[in-house]
């Protein structure tokens, strides 16, 4: 499995969003739940330059709850202010907001004290495609403000969105980093939507996807599907039977594994298996 994205887009965004970090007072580095540490840019430190950082696990109805807690208090314990947002459903957005607001306190008071006059706070969110930023936006926002899609790579521009009177949030387009060295992280990257599915085998990213889920998350994993898995079952032959279920069948009663993977890929993405998390703590 070799799996890259760097389009040219994102490296132009990497630029502006470097020229913007001046003008905010917080970082919100927004995650996947579900891959809290796939989901981090390696070099974060480097390009926030010592600015307050507010950690947010985005999509936290569709990861394991367990493990979400698990990661929380891992941040936590690195000191890093750490939240546990659904930006559909709404759930840590009040959280996310007043500890933003806290955040910038101090940096607000020196302004002050220097004679600044009073003003909003200003927090720009960083993250990897598809990761959420835009929902959790018009969320906080109480309004479609931003543009979404269920897709990577929507937003290409920056946005100063303005929250309420106490706080401005500057979107930026979702970007990744030159060269995936993890490709294990990568994998998690592609099952999860982070990255383009034209540029990666979606064979083997199912492959492995199946491989994961009859191990950590089986009762789960057969009870959608309705199918039986044994140990001596090859992922083939339980895509076989997912295609079965699914009525995946070609001319001559032929299954049609390739859209099988599809169907398990495209529900995987939306939650339908249930809470799932692949960046299992446990393991790191």
């Amino acid at each position: 499995m070799d799996i890259n994205w760097y389009p040219g887009h994102m490296a132009k965004a990497s630029r502006m969003i470097r020229e913007q970090l001046k003008l905010v007072d917080v970082v919100i580095e927004l995650l996947d739940a579900r891959i809290p540490l796939s989901s981090a840019n390696p070099v974060i430190e480097e390009i926030i330059a010592g600015k307050p950082r507010i950690v947010a696990l985005n999509k936290a109805d569709l990861a394991d709850p367990r493990n979400t807690e698990l990661w929380l208090s891992f941040f936590r314990g690195k000191g890093i202010d750490a939240i546990a947002v659904n930006s559909i459903g709404g759930k840590g957005c009040k959280e996310l907001i007043v500890q933003t607001e806290k955040a910038a306190q101090s940096k607000l008071q020196s302004l002050a004290a220097k004679g600044v006059r009073p003003r909003a706070v200003r927090a720009m969110i960083l993250g990897i495609p598809n990761v959420g930023k835009s929902s959790l936006i018009n969320r906080l926002r109480g309004s479609a403000v931003a543009r979404t899609a269920d897709k990577p790579g929507v937003t290409r521009g920056k946005q100063w969105i303005k929250i309420s009177k106490n706080l401005e949030i500057l979107d930026t387009p979702g970007v990744l980093w030159p060269k995936l060295e993890d490709q294990e992280a990568a994998f998690r990257l592609a099952a999860t939507g982070a990255i383009n599915d034209e540029v990666f085998d979606r064979e083997e990213v199912v492959n492995k996807l199946v491989s994961i889920l009859r191990i950590d998350y089986l009762t789960q994993f057969v009870s959608r599907y309705r199918i039986i898995i044994n140990a001596e079952m090859t992922n083939q032959q339980v895509l076989e039977q997912i295609g079965i279920r699914r009525g995946c069948l070609r001319s001559g009663g032929l299954i049609d594994v390739e859209n099988a993977g599809r169907i398990l890929l495209t529900e995987f993405r939306a939650g339908l298996l249930g809470p799932i998390t692949l960046d299992s703590f446990a393991t790191e």
